[in-house]
């Protein structure tokens, strides 16, 4: 047999997916410089500027890493009326994306993330500072229902609509709603949401980190698989979702679903990240489009934990193309999961965390 044959064949069908994405668009801005000394202003490094760079960052990053992996893809959004809004349209368009729906607003900025990245001659820059700089916000009132419009149009189509929420205002109540709406009507609809993950509720799958569920649950997990497993089967039914991913850095992930053992994915790879900045964008992208291609969740979330692995090695927001994710697959066997067994009081409903156990795959 050869070598994860499940999953490069799902990988295979990624080609011409089309995904529609309703998500905060953001600029990631690079400053690159060179320490020279401490200011005699103040306790501060004086970095001397060599270079700047944008990348797509955030709901951006999404639709980069899901336009690397093949899908044909209808990104829903607002950019500033600026230059930096400019750029991020170019690069979501050279990375393959329709951009007919990213909306410019007159008189406000890009929402960036400025960091700073400087070392001494010969060594490796490090991250000094993050300035962020906020962008439209809500959809002001007379764009509302030109947003709403798109996201229609964008849906109508679509194998699958992805959310990408990062608090900075274009999935305000309206918008959540019309998602809500699409997820009503039968449309597989992916949530991804920083701090509002809450709102969803009717969604086909979510994915909080652990961090998230921890403030959703409103209790310390301490890193513990069972209570992590108990407070994320609290959030699956408050969702009444078909699945939920929690991603866990260098833990790996957990999948949960209704009536079935929790998954527990080990980290693929080495353990150690280059940059982590970005790698739940890519994690959402690549589990996205498995789910919209008809790959069951665990099937999917397997594959975007291989994503994960690959992504986190690169250095800033970065993306993983198809063919980097083959070249994996060919390479290395991807472990399977460890499922939690479930006491008898979970299996009737309660679902409550138990013992582990190794898949037998």
């Amino acid at each position: 047999m050869q070598r994860n044959a499940e999953l490069r064949s799902l990988l295979d069908r990624f080609e011409g997916a089309r995904i529609a994405v309703v998500g905060d668009l953001v600029a990631d801005e690079y400053l690159y410089g060179e320490t020279e000394r401490v200011s005699r202003e103040a306790p501060v490094l004086i970095v001397r500027y060599e270079s700047s760079d944008v990348k797509a960052g955030c709901g951006a990053n999404a639709v980069a890493n899901l336009c690397a992996l093949g899908a044909r893809v209808l990104p829903v959004g607002l950019v500033g009326d600026d230059a930096t809004g400019t750029r991020l349209r170019q690069l979501l368009a050279e990375a393959g994306a329709d951009v007919s729906s990213v909306i410019a607003v007159p008189g406000v900025p890009t929402a960036t993330k400025t960091r700073v990245l400087a070392g001494g001659k010969n060594t490796r820059r490090q991250q000094m500072l993050r300035i962020d700089r906020d962008g439209p916000g809500a959809p002001p009132a007379a764009l509302l229902a030109r947003v709403l419009h798109a996201l229609r149009e964008a849906a109508r189509n679509a194998d699958a609509v992805m959310v990408s929420d990062y608090g900075a205002g274009l999935l305000c109540p309206p918008v959540i709603e019309a998602v809500l709406g699409l997820a009503k009507a039968g449309k597989i609809v992916c949530a991804d949401s920083r701090y509002g993950l809450s709102q969803y509720r009717g969604v086909t799958q979510a994915k909080p980190n652990e961090v998230e569920l921890e403030q959703l649950a409103g209790r310390p997990l301490g890193g513990d698989l069972g209570a992590i497993e108990e407070a994320g089967r609290e959030l699956l039914r408050s969702l009444a979702a078909s699945s939920l991913l929690v991603t866990r850095g260098r833990a790996g992930m957990l999948l949960l679903r209704p009536g079935a053992p929790a998954a527990a994915l080990p980290v693929h790879g080495s353990a150690t990240a280059v940059d982590v900045t970005g790698a739940g964008d890519t994690v959402m992208a690549a589990n996205t489009l498995g789910i919209a291609c008809g790959a069951d969740p665990l099937q999917a979330a397997r594959l975007a934990n291989v994503a994960a692995s690959l992504v986190v090695q690169k250095p800033g927001t970065a993306t993983v193309s198809a063919a980097e994710l083959r070249k994996e697959l060919l390479r290395a066997t991807v472990a399977g999961p460890e499922l939690l067994e479930r006491s008898p009081m979970a299996s009737a409903g309660a679902q409550e965390p138990g013992r582990r156990r190794r898949a037998r795959r």
